[in-house]
């Protein structure tokens, strides 16, 4: 007996998202079964194509999100997107930055100020965004940048000379991954986050051997570090995530949790993955998460940013900058300790480093 093959499962392979629903994934929180690498990159791939009914792609999402995907069918959909991004490598290799792109809406938001103090102590760093990305569609890098007067609208070459030449750099989504930029009209209608929201910032788009992130809970830390391990498409180095406050690249005061892997290290992927408690107030971050809450999250961490980088501020807002900007010296590795990138972040402020990678993102 023959079975018929329709158009769409010539074209992709035996696994259109309907099926995959139905045969595998779509049978409900408890019951759902995991895909196969195969079955993960066939359904990007159809997804990236714009193949798929708008329902079917909603049920896949929805599939997706209650029987929360492992890390070898994040890798299949990371690698998949990575051979659409277009990726523009500085000559530095510097800190990727990936933080949650659809934005804050309550605290400030302390990476840019961060990225730019830890350039000023010598460590490269790069941040990537897009523009009022579904669900939340609040404020991101992107648009403190915006109202600091640096431009964000770049070509990936463009984004790369940025980073070469001041030693900080931003990446706009548009630019380099437009094949997830395609999607936001089909995100805005699904009404929650997707895998999508997690892909997206592990694009690493100037190839940076260091990725450092954010988690609500210890386990996504876990497994984002085990989507790399999975990934075929990335080689990095070292991995540095800690609590973010908002899901974001700042680290959350108080007590809070890092989690580090380092390749190499160990026998496995597992032993490589640590992770260990810090108290904020022991590097001088002694403040409540609700003191860094603003009134305009683009706007006043704006303000925020160019006041301490030119030692402006002494008070928290500046505390909560530095410590920042040592996860980033640190997860580099151009210092050994915290302290160590502590010290230098706040001597990079001291001495105009800071001020003068400001200057000249400026003038870019």
């Amino acid at each position: 007996m023959t079975t018929a093959t329709t158009e769409e499962e010539t074209e992709f392979g035996e696994w259109p998202l309907k099926r995959l629903m139905t045969e595998v994934c779509g049978s409900g929180p408890k019951s759902a079964g995991d895909m196969t690498r195969a079955q993960a990159t066939e359904a990007i791939q159809r997804i990236f194509a714009g193949e798929p009914d708008h329902t079917t792609l909603g049920a896949f999402w929805l599939a997706n999100r209650w029987k929360r995907n492992n890390p070898e069918e994040l890798a299949a959909y990371v690698d998949e997107m990575c051979t659409h991004v277009e990726y523009a490598e500085p000559d530095v290799d510097p800190v990727d930055c990936g933080a949650n792109y659809d934005g804050k809406g309550e605290t400030a938001i302390l990476g840019a100020a961060a990225g730019i103090v830890a350039a000023g102590a010598g460590t490269p760093v790069v941040v990537h965004s897009g523009d009022r990305v579904p669900t939340q569609k609040q404020d991101a890098y992107k648009h403190v940048l915006d109202d600091l007067g640096i431009a964000t609208e770049l070509t990936p070459r463009d984004s790369a000379q940025m980073v070469d030449d001041t030693g900080f750099g931003f990446y706009y989504q548009p630019a380099f991954n437009p094949v997830v930029h395609d999607l936001w009209e089909r995100r805005e209608m699904m009404g929650v986050r997707t895998f999508v929201n997690t892909i997206e910032t592990l694009a690493n788009p100037a190839g940076a051997s260091t990725h450092l992130g954010s988690f609500y809970h210890l386990a996504f830390a876990k497994k984002v570090v085990d989507t790399f391990a999975e990934s075929q498409f990335h080689d990095l180095d070292r991995v540095i995530m800690f609590q973010g406050m908002e899901g974001y690249d700042d680290i959350r005061p108080g007590y809070t949790k890092v989690a580090e892997w380092n390749a190499g290290e160990g026998d496995s992927d597992s032993e490589a993955f640590t992770d260990y408690e810090i108290e904020t107030p022991e590097y001088g971050m002694d403040f409540e998460e609700a003191d860094l809450e603003v009134d305009d999250v683009a706007a006043d961490s704006a303000r925020i940013t160019e006041e301490v980088v030119t030692g402006d501020r002494e008070d928290h807002w500046r505390d909560a900058v530095a410590l920042n900007a040592a996860f980033r010296i640190y997860a580099r590795g151009d210092v050994d300790s915290i302290d160590e990138g502590l010290d230098a972040a706040r001597a990079a402020i001291d001495d105009g480093s800071a001020a003068a990678v400001l200057e000249a993102l400026r003038a870019f």
